[in-house]
């Protein structure tokens, strides 16, 4: 007795589906390049402190406000850049995070991205 396995569209579906993911890569890439070229400003300390960052994580530009420089109390104004620094990486990640999605969305395997 032989036993039929129904095929489930076999090495066409296979191949359709390697191109898709291909294309989903290449798509990637692509937007990984534009999103590294991106820039973002954000403020903490009520505006005292402003960080410029790109996509790749690197601080273009850092500006402090002259009125919150007080050198008795440093451990204010490192508490103030630390909280930028991070909301700035914090933003950067976000950002790259919902725009890979929606590439990576299209190929519609749940679980694999």
């Amino acid at each position: 007795m032989k036993v039929r396995i129904p095929q489930q569209g076999g090495v066409g579906n296979m191949s359709e589906m390697l191109k898709r993911a291909q294309k989903m890569q290449e798509e990637m890439q692509e937007k990984q390049a534009e999103l590294e070229t991106r820039e973002y400003e954000i403020s903490a300390g009520g505006g005292a402190v402003t960080v410029k960052i790109n996509g790749k994580r690197e601080i273009l530009s850092l500006d402090i406000q002259p009125d919150i420089v007080d050198p008795d109390d440093v451990e204010m104004l490192s508490d103030i850049l630390i909280a930028a620094v991070n909301e700035a990486i914090k933003k950067v990640d976000t950002v790259a995070e919902e725009e890979m999605a929606k590439v990576s969305g299209q190929m519609g395997l749940p679980g694999m991205f």
